[in-house]
């Protein structure tokens, strides 16, 4: 018999909750509920901890004490109902109801009249409830992050609110099989609609999300799923015919496979990272579209000795970061990461720089990106690495996306735009 769906996103936002990040909690509860209610499953799990911040402090003032630790799937199932009398079109009542009822389902029945009370409580003291918020709360925003993004970006409102939405799905369109105005009137065949994208000249956006398995072409490797700031990488670091060519960071493989339909004839396309499991990510992404590439187990901060000094002419780094800038997709970011951890991610980005640099050739292009928005993680790692090597210099990107800032161009995410991506562009020096 199927898990009741609420039960089964109750399981995963209480996961969550005990420092397991949703890319591991989330897959095996897929499995557990019916077909039907897997796309429900999704958007609670994620629309909950998109907002967990704001619930968690709504929860906090409905409780008459906190709940154990042992029973943090039932915080879970609460925080679900919250979520959904805020942020679904679910009748109030029916939420509550279904809410309740997992209670059951969970073996926790101790725990029907308190879901009950809860919910029904807060539907009474909603607007007083609110009112009370503070302010990083209210903007669903842990206080370390809502300080730092507001402190750094004059617009921090709309970052704040594209945080909290649901990511548009945008598309690659395969320059190898064919333009992006064709694959857009297959779209219409089909009467799937969808624009154009701004910044990439391949990126199609969708109205709305679908399977990717409907999409005309996805089999068949005209399209793949990347958003549109993601494909600036392959656009920016402009690989040329003959070159040897290094993704230092490589899985899942979006920007390797974008890079060899951009240039298919290249000498060599190695793609490292540091992860075996997720390195056939890579492997699946090159098959389904036809591409060609040598994949590598290794650590970008201690290459290994195969990968020779001044061997290659391009090299991506797109350094492990706290994905600030994608907290959309990655909402669990708001729950598991600390502010203690941004300067030990600067610390292991420049660690990856220091142990690549030493494979680009004389006159060669280094391409550094995150998908962080924090200062720290960006322009002031960029700036140490440069002031410690005196044959690196930042080549200017004129381009016209993005924000100019020290050290390369920052896109920040937007409601209805691309994530929140940086980019820095290095060149070494001749002689």
């Amino acid at each position: 018999m199927p898990l009741n769906v609420r039960a089964a996103a109750a399981y995963v936002v209480g996961e969550v909750l005990g420092g397991h990040s949703l890319n591991q909690a989330l897959p095996a509860r897929l499995d557990l509920v019916s077909a039907r209610d897997r796309s429900l499953l999704q958007q609670l799990c994620y629309g909950t901890l998109r907002h967990c911040p704001r619930l968690q402090a709504l929860l906090d003032k409905l409780l008459d004490k906190p709940l154990r630790d042992k029973d943090r799937d039932i915080q879970g199932l609460l925080l679900c109902g919250l979520y959904q009398l805020d942020n679904t079109r679910v009748p109030d009542h029916a939420a509550v109801a279904a809410t309740v009822e997992a209670t059951s389902a969970m073996k926790k029945p101790w725990a029907k009249g308190m879901t009950n009370a809860v919910l029904r409580r807060y539907l009474r003291e909603r607007e007083q409830l609110v009112r009370a918020l503070d302010q990083p709360a209210a903007a669903a925003h842990p206080t370390w992050l809502f300080d730092r993004i507001s402190a750094q970006w004059p617009d921090a409102t709309a970052i704040l609110e594209a945080n909290n939405r649901q990511p548009p799905m945008s598309l690659r369109v395969n320059a190898q099989h064919l333009r992006t105005k064709d694959y857009l009137a297959a779209l219409a065949d089909r009467n799937i609609a969808a624009s154009v994208g701004h910044l990439s000249p391949y990126a199609v956006q969708l109205a709305q999300p679908m399977d990717v398995r409907e999409l005309p072409g996805f089999m068949a490797g005209q399209v793949s799923v990347q958003d549109e700031a993601a494909q600036l990488a392959a656009l920016l670091l402009q690989a040329e015919e003959g070159e040897r060519v290094l993704d230092a960071c490589a899985a899942p493989g979006g920007k390797t496979c974008h890079i060899l339909e951009l240039q298919p004839a290249l000498a060599e396309m190695v793609a490292m990272d540091i992860d075996a499991v997720r390195l056939q990510r890579v492997e699946e992404n090159l098959q389904r579209l036809g591409l060609r590439a040598t994949l590598l187990t290794g650590d970008a901060a201690r290459p290994p000795k195969e990968l020779a000094k001044s061997s290659f002419d391009r090299i991506l780094v797109d350094a492990p970061c706290s994905a600030s800038g994608v907290i959309r997709r990655h909402p669990d970011v708001k729950l598991l990461r600390r502010a203690s951890d941004i300067p030990q991610l600067a610390a292991q980005q420049q660690g990856i720089l220091l142990g690549i640099w030493p494979l680009l050739k004389p006159g060669g292009t280094l391409l550094y990106a995150t998908c962080s928005i924090l200062d720290e993680e960006n322009s002031q790692v960029v700036q140490t690495f440069l002031s410690a090597h005196s044959d690196a210099e930042l080549v200017h990107t004129d381009v016209p996306w993005g924000e100019n800032v020290l050290g390369g161009r920052q896109v920040l995410p937007s409601v209805d735009g691309p994530d929140g991506l940086f980019y820095a562009l290095l060149r070494k020096k001749i002689g």
